[in-house]
């Protein structure tokens, strides 16, 4: 059974992120853990063994809050739990030890909710673009104002230098769901139809998966993450899914790295992001 790390911090903006991971665990059988991650204030003139007694009495308040909490999102949704855990950790560097207790506990992905930024240097201090950019596992990104829904269709972006390998990974995650995806790709030359029809074969091929491919001629000027919000307002469909290059340097990356977290803060459905190989 695959496992999601969802992560909240009690505000009414992470229960989007909460409500996409109940709704993703109803269609397939995922297991959750839902996570707080606290930073505890505490006086310096404590010593050692009054310092645990009071983080372990918050540890537990703070467990009884989480349980509350997440109990009433599966009532409003009108769901019964499945298999889920509870886990609160204390840390004054919130995101790294999101990524560090996903890779300990060896999560297949982290959920997360997102508010919106739109201003660079806001943007490259949130603990989303920490995430997308830092962590091994998978993130969801769920908008705060996103809408549950059954997650009937997947849009795969990719700029095809490893479609193959990407592609049954989107296939594995889709299938379970029943979920319909669709690979787009922009390319700055028109392509002849014989070398699409060769191109939708080999799909065919490695996917073993209904897949429809869309292949969007773009000038050179256009920016990529313009073309990818008119493709989801076409296709509506229920997840965007990227590839992330985490081994460049942010300001580098021409699309999937920097791009993928920056349009984390833009996207109308939530966004699934890989890291490339």
């Amino acid at each position: 059974m695959e496992k999601i790390l969802v992560t909240t911090d009690f505000s009414d903006h992470s229960k989007s992120g909460l409500r996409f991971a109940v709704q993703l665990a109803a269609q397939n059988t995922y297991s959750l853990t839902f996570l707080n991650v606290h930073h505890l204030q505490t006086p310096s003139a404590w010593d050692a063994v009054r310092m645990d007694e009071y983080e372990e009495e918050q540890k537990e308040l703070i467990h009884s809050r989480l349980v509350l909490f997440v109990e009433e999102i599966y009532a409003a949704m009108h769901m019964e739990p499945r298999t889920i855990q509870y886990a609160v950790e204390l840390s004054v560097l919130p995101e790294s030890r999101i990524v560090e207790y996903a890779e300990e506990n060896s999560f297949d992905y982290i959920c997360i909710s997102t508010r919106g930024a739109g201003v660079l240097k806001k943007f490259l201090g949130t603990i989303t673009s920490t995430l997308i950019n830092q962590s091994k596992v998978p993130v969801i990104v769920v908008p705060h104002d996103y809408k549950i829904g059954t997650i009937k269709s997947i849009l795969y972006a990719s700029d095809l230098d490893d479609s193959e390998n990407e592609l049954i990974r989107v296939v594995s995650f889709a299938k379970p769901l029943q979920a319909s995806v669709e690979l787009l790709n922009f390319t700055s030359e028109p392509w002849k139809e014989e070398n699409r029809k060769i191109f939708e074969s080999r799909i065919d091929k490695i996917a073993n998966y209904p897949v429809s491919i869309n292949i969007t001629e773009k000038k050179q000027d256009d920016h990529l993450l313009e073309g990818i919000e008119l493709a989801v307002k076409k296709s509506e469909p229920s997840l965007l899914i990227m590839f992330t290059h985490q081994s460049r340097n942010w300001f580098q990356n021409v699309f999937y790295a920097g791009n993928s977290a920056e349009y984390s803060f833009h996207t109308k459905v939530p966004l699934l992001v890989f890291r490339k190989a």
